[in-house]
């Protein structure tokens, strides 16, 4: 039996899908401050929060897992510099708690959604799991601080983890039941296709004169069911025995912000409006990760790595779902 916690949100309900499609039986376990009922509705749900030793040791109890998802982060890096305490609170001392009430209830697997911000300016592109590590905001440092858990917590308590180092999620299920649905929304993608909606304001284009081929910042977007997939293998790896791996999860492959609006006009069949605006501050240049580790060691491969994909799937969401769930 899985738990999957913070599985009502963006990438934990496509995971919930995912492990539905392979016939793995799984319990969710979310708050749902920013995660959706209908988003699970058709799976089981346990309302309650990771900061909570209650609520987590009731549900353990209940469901008795051998293997627990985490997906229940604050994710939006602009509110960590702000509200820097709401994301060591949540995304460590939480999973910290998480982690001591495993170890009661000898739950020896454990799968962490890391990120990409753990490595803060790159050196080098593309970026592989020997990159630096020097976090340039809360959230990163908050993230960061979990995976130094996780290993001492290997050393010395035997709980077995693997880390995945997500790059930028995108996308959405190709049967556009399931999508992104943030408040507020941050990511390019979906803010891209909003505004070509007219449901929001016209996109800012934060830097145009960085040392890219068109002057935009380059990320590198990855399917949110290729994270699905994974975070399969992973759950994989742990139950066959292996020991506590990290690895980075990315396409590979760059996309520039005026990319990304010119890909998204064309699907949608709308223009993008969109205004320059000054940099944002700790915006690095290029951001592409090296994912030939875990190809290597799991097998795993993105299966939907054209931008048009990723977008088109997004655009079937958003356009059923003008206003996310329930909307």
């Amino acid at each position: 039996m899985i738990l999957v916690v913070g599985g009502a949100g963006y990438i934990g309900s496509h995971m919930c899908r995912r492990l539905a499609q392979a016939g793995l039986p799984f319990v969710v376990f979310d708050n749902l401050c920013a995660g959706h009922a209908e988003a699970v509705a058709s799976y089981d749900l346990i309302q309650g929060d990771l900061r909570s030793e209650l609520d987590v040791r009731t549900a353990l109890q209940r469901v008795q897992p051998d293997v627990v998802l985490h997906f229940a982060a604050h994710i939006s890096v602009g509110e960590s510099v702000r509200e820097p305490a709401k994301y060591f609170e949540n995304n460590t001392a939480g999973v910290l708690n998480l982690l001591d009430r495993l170890r009661e209830a000898n739950v020896g697997r454990f799968v962490f959604s890391s990120t990409a911000a753990i490595f803060g300016e790159p050196q080098y592109v593309p970026i592989d799991e020997d990159h630096p590590k020097a976090p340039t905001s809360p959230y990163g440092e908050s993230k960061l601080m979990v995976e130094r858990i996780l290993d001492a917590y290997d050393v010395a308590y035997g709980l077995r983890s693997v880390c995945l180092r997500y790059f930028n999620a995108a996308g959405a299920d190709p049967s556009g039941e399931i999508g992104e649905d943030h408040s507020p929304e941050e990511h390019l993608i979906p803010v891209a296709i909003r505004a070509a909606q007219g449901l929001r304001p016209a996109l800012k284009v934060f830097g145009t004169d960085y040392p890219t081929p068109d002057g935009t910042c380059v990320r590198d977007y990855i399917h949110v069911n290729d994270l699905a997939e994974a975070h399969l293998l992973a759950i994989n790896h742990l139950r066959s025995g292996g020991d506590s791996r990290k690895f980075n999860l990315g396409n590979g492959a760059g996309f520039s912000v005026r990319e990304v609006i010119e890909t998204v006009s064309r699907v949608v069949g709308m223009p993008v409006p969109h205004e320059d605006a000054a940099r944002r501050p700790g915006d690095p240049a290029t951001l592409i990760a090296s994912s030939a580790r875990i190809q290597n060691e799991l097998g795993w491969a993105p299966k939907c790595p054209d931008l048009a994909t990723i977008v088109d799937h997004a655009w079937n969401w958003h356009r059923s779902h003008p206003g996310g769930f329930g909307g």
